[in-house]
């Protein structure tokens, strides 16, 4: 493990009370895409996927499984997790039912499993614009789009799942997210910048949506920035031998090296 992240790392939990686990040997092959960081008194941990270099898709159950992972320790301990190209991060992604089955649109791998969803509701799925995290390839191009737009595309991607609410909008917070609400959690979005790369942020702290969004307008400068979920966030970042647990969680998207720079 990075001495300079483990440090860092222990220190945001110092400050924050926050539980970060590390659970597994670091993988010494493997570089860590993700860096601690602090925005508005507030720890972050911020891993970016860059299409040069590495691939993503989404991972709802094993091969040949009918159920869900539901959880990343299941994931690192799947066949999934010993093949190449290595794994470099993972999170959950999208909102699920009780089985941890997708509610909103889900393609992996080209296949679609579930339609996209522009029902009115509660909830924060419902909280419009939702919208998109997806990939033409698995190296890209990634985008993030509200619901409405990408629903003009008309073409299939290689992966995409469906989540809510946007917390960026064509560069402008989502109209119904207050700049610091009092509603507090840890979460975890996703954006993708003007070069192509895909960032996703967890808080390590309670974290309102206003807050989150300002990060990702403001520090990563994305125009549109999805939220993935919070309270159950997590992340597995094999190469600092981060593994989190928690509570049951549903679809998963995995970063991988590409064949050609593992």
């Amino acid at each position: 493990m990075n001495g300079r992240t483990l440090l860092s790392l222990a220190l945001i939990a110092a400050l924050t009370g926050c539980d970060i686990h590390f659970e597994r040997d670091a993988a010494e092959d493997l570089t860590s895409i993700c860096s601690p960081v602090m925005f508005e008194e507030v720890p972050f941990t911020q891993c970016t996927a860059d299409p040069a270099q590495h691939a993503i898709d989404m991972d709802l159950r094993a091969e040949g499984e009918d159920a869900p992972f539901r959880s990343l320790r299941a994931l690192s301990e799947s066949d999934r997790a010993f093949e190449t190209p290595p794994i470099v991060f993972a999170t959950n992604g999208g909102m699920f039912d009780d089985d941890g089955m997708p509610i909103g649109y889900f393609v992996e791998h080209g296949h679609r499993l579930t339609v996209l969803n522009q029902n009115e509701g509660p909830g924060n799925f419902h909280l419009l614009p939702n919208g998109v995290f997806f990939g033409e390839s698995p190296t890209g191009p990634w985008d993030v789009m509200d619901t409405d737009s990408f629903a003009e595309r008309g073409e299939r991607p290689y992966f995409a799942t469906q989540s809510g609410p946007m917390l960026v909008v064509n560069g402008e917070l989502h109209p119904q997210i207050n700049p610091d609400g009092t509603s507090l959690r840890i979460r975890n979005a996703v954006g993708v910048d003007g070069f192509g790369r895909a960032h996703f942020v967890m808080s390590e702290a309670p974290v309102s949506f206003g807050k989150l969004a300002r990060y990702f307008r403001d520090v990563l400068n994305v125009r549109n920035a999805l939220y993935l979920d919070g309270t159950v966030s997590q992340m597995w970042d094999p190469a600092d031998g981060r593994l989190d647990t928690g509570q049951p969680i549903g679809p998963l998207i995995v970063v991988t090296m590409q064949e050609d720079a593992s």
